[in-house]
C-alpha cells in the first residue's frame, strides 16, 4: 500500500453536490480538482442516489428496498435496487466522458458509506438495525467487499488511475455513544464498545486496502470525530470539520497530533459547504489549519506533506456558484499549502 496516492498540494472534496445531471457534476469535478478528483454523488437525484443507496447498490447476493422508515432488507433485487445500479453505472459514464474530455487524474477517490453507518441506515426484516445483529453486520461488509472490488476495477478502468477509497461514518460517534434511536422511536440502540467498532473498520479497511493498493480514506464530519479509534483502526488519511475543534478538549487536540505524528494524512474541512452570508479570502479560510498547526507544535510544512484541504463536509446543500467556488477555494488552499504566501 502507497503511503500517499494523492500529489502534494492536491486539494479534493467529501462527495455530494447539488443537481441531477451526473456529466455536469463530473465535469465541474474535474476541471476544478484536476490532481484529485471524485465521484461526484448526486443525493437530490432522490432514491438510490443517497450515501446508503449508492453504498447498497454494491451489495452482491443481498438487496434492500425502501419502506416508510428508510432501507431495509428485501428478499430479492427489485426496483428500488435496480435504480441503485442503474444510478451507479450512469455515474461511471459520466466520469468515463470527464476522463475523456481532460485525460486521467493522478488519482480519483470514490465514496461509500462505512461499516457502522451501513449498519445503523439498513433494517433487517424485523425492522431492528443491521448493526444489532452482528452476524447480519458481518454478512453486509462480506457482500460490500465483494461489490466494491469490480467497482474499484471498473472505475480504474474507465479513469485509469488509482482509485482511494473514503468511507463515510457520520453516525460512528453516535455508535459509540449508544445515541441511534430504534426504528420504534421508543429507546436506543446499545452502544458499541470501542475495540468492537475498532476492529470490524480494520478488517474493512485493510481489505479495501489490499484491493486498491492505496490508502483508505475514512470520513466523519459529526462533532467530536473519534480520531483516535480511526487511527489505531489503520486509516490512511481521516477527513473531518475543522470547525468541530474550535471548542475541542486537550484530549481530542492530542489525538490530532498523534495522528499526524504517526504519519496519517488528515483530510482539512476548511471550506464551508454551503453559501456563506460573505465570501471569505484564502488567509481567512486557512486560519484555521494554520492555528491547529502551531498550536500542535509542527512545523508548517507538514500542511504540504500530510494535509489536503477539502470542504467542512459534503456540497449537496449548496447553489450552483458556491460549488464551483468551494472546490476552487480548496484547489487554491492545497496550492497555498505547497507554496505558503509570504504574508503567512
Amino acid at each position: 500500500m502507497t503511503e500517499r496516492a494523492w500529489p502534494a498540494g492536491a486539494a479534493t472534496a467529501i462527495g455530494s453536490m447539488p443537481g441531477v445531471d451526473p456529466v455536469e457534476a463530473a465535469a465541474v469535478v474535474f476541471g476544478e480538482l484536476p490532481d484529485f478528483p471524485h465521484v461526484p454523488e448526486l443525493p437530490a437525484r432522490g432514491v438510490g442516489a443517497d450515501l446508503i443507496g449508492r453504498t447498497a447498490a454494491l451489495l452482491v447476493d443481498l438487496a434492500v428496498e425502501v419502506v416508510p422508515s428508510g432501507y431495509r432488507v428485501a428478499g430479492r433485487p427489485g426496483h428500488d435496487h435496480r435504480r441503485g445500479r442503474d444510478l451507479q453505472q450512469w455515474d461511471l459514464d459520466a466520469v468515463q466522458q470527464a476522463r475523456e474530455n481532460v485525460g486521467s487524474p493522478p488519482v480519483i477517490k470514490a465514496q461509500i458509506a462505512g461499516p457502522w453507518m451501513l449498519g445503523a441506515g439498513i433494517e433487517l426484516t424485523r425492522g431492528h438495525r443491521v448493526l444489532t445483529d452482528r452476524g447480519a453486520l458481518r454478512d453486509f461488509v462480506e457482500s460490500l467487499l465483494d461489490g466494491l472490488a469490480q467497482y474499484i476495477g471498473e472505475l480504474a478502468a474507465r479513469t485509469g488511475a488509482p482509485v482511494v477509497v473514503q468511507l463515510d461514518e457520520p453516525s460512528l460517534p453516535a455508535v459509540l455513544t449508544g445515541g441511534l434511536p430504534t426504528p420504534s422511536g421508543y429507546g436506543n440502540v446499545s452502544a458499541v464498545p470501542e475495540p468492537e467498532a475498532r476492529e470490524l473498520l480494520t478488517v474493512m479497511i485493510d481489505r479495501i486496502g489490499g484491493i486498491t493498493g492505496q490508502p483508505v480514506v475514512v470520513h466523519c464530519c459529526a462533532p467530536h470525530p473519534p480520531i483516535a479509534l480511526l487511527r489505531s483502526a489503520g486509516a490512511g488519511a481521516i477527513a473531518f470539520d475543522v470547525s468541530q475543534l474550535g471548542g475541542a478538549s486537550a484530549g481530542l487536540l492530542d489525538e490530532v497530533g498523534e495522528t499526524w505524528d504517526s504519519g496519517t494524512s488528515l483530510f482539512l474541512g476548511l471550506v464551508p459547504s454551503t453559501d456563506p452570508a460573505t465570501q471569505p479570502g484564502l488567509k481567512e479560510l486557512a486560519a484555521p489549519a494554520l492555528n491547529l498547526v502551531d498550536r500542535l507544535g509542527f512545523n508548517r510544512a507538514i500542511l504540504a506533506e500530510r494535509a489536503v484541504p477539502t470542504p467542512a463536509c459534503g456540497l449537496a446543500g449548496a447553489t450552483n456558484e458556491w460549488l464551483r467556488r468551494a472546490l476552487a477555494l480548496s484547489r487554491d488552499l492545497g496550492k497555498a499549502f505547497l507554496e505558503p504566501p509570504e504574508s503567512w
